[in-house]
């Protein structure tokens, strides 16, 4: 664990305090900054593991963060906010947040949900397996690679977007509930909001469907699940 690096921004030190004494006792690296400005310069000079993100910043907020750390890879990310409509949550799945939390809230907590974030980097693919790629007449997923081309077009797909399509890829017509995938996927559904699954269909929808507003591989069977339409 020591070769984890979380970076916290928050601009709050007592909250600040609170979170790197609780991530620093379960055996984490952590580093803290309290403005946005100063958060870019660290994920551009010293890309963490993991970040933990106040969305209200001074100088840049987290919302613009968020998308400069998307515009760069994977790196998981946890929104840590007051703010707790539903369209911020949803607006900071849709953006590509990995989790998001709400204050006031417990440090044990979110010291669970870093682990289970933690543990949702290790693929849930094939790649350490030897699967094999699927090919169907317009998609092809392969696990090695982690590459998926749709009629001749490689897509960019995250880690997680990548891993919830193979899951279901292997699985044809197989009906998952939002649960089962938070668990296969995501490593545990008790701390995640549910809408994260939906959010993930949707984006990938957006890449692999001809029209996402009527799907063909991205089956919704209502008040159950989802499956995959080879």
């Amino acid at each position: 664990m020591p070769d984890v690096s979380i970076l916290v921004v928050e601009d709050e030190p007592a909250v600040a305090e609170v979170v790197s004494l609780y991530l620093r006792r379960a055996g984490y690296a952590v580093r803290v900054v309290n403005t946005g400005p100063a958060a870019v310069r660290e994920i551009d000079t010293q890309p963490p593991t993991l970040i933990i993100l106040d969305l209200m910043l001074p100088g840049v907020d987290g919302w613009a963060i968020t998308r400069h750390v998307r515009e760069r890879g994977d790196t998981p990310l946890i929104i840590l906010t007051a703010r707790s409509q539903e369209t911020d949550r949803i607006a900071g799945l849709e953006m590509g947040a990995d989790d998001y939390v709400t204050k006031p809230f417990s440090p044990q907590e979110l010291v669970s949900r870093v682990r289970a974030v933690l543990r949702r980097m290790k693929p849930a693919s094939g790649s350490e397996t030897g699967e094999r790629a699927l090919t169907f007449d317009d998609l092809s997923i392969d696990p090695q690679t982690r590459l998926v081309t749709v009629r001749g077009e490689e897509k960019t797909l995250t880690a997680k977007e990548f891993d919830l399509l193979w899951l279901l890829a292997r699985h044809p017509r197989q009906v998952f509930s939002r649960d089962q995938l938070l668990e296969r996927v995501w490593g545990m559904a008790d701390y995640i909001d549910p809408g994260t699954v939906t959010v993930h269909v949707r984006r990938l929808r957006e890449k692999i469907e001809p029209d996402p507003s009527q799907p063909c591989h991205l089956l919704t069977i209502w008040g159950v699940g989802y499956k995959f339409e080879p």
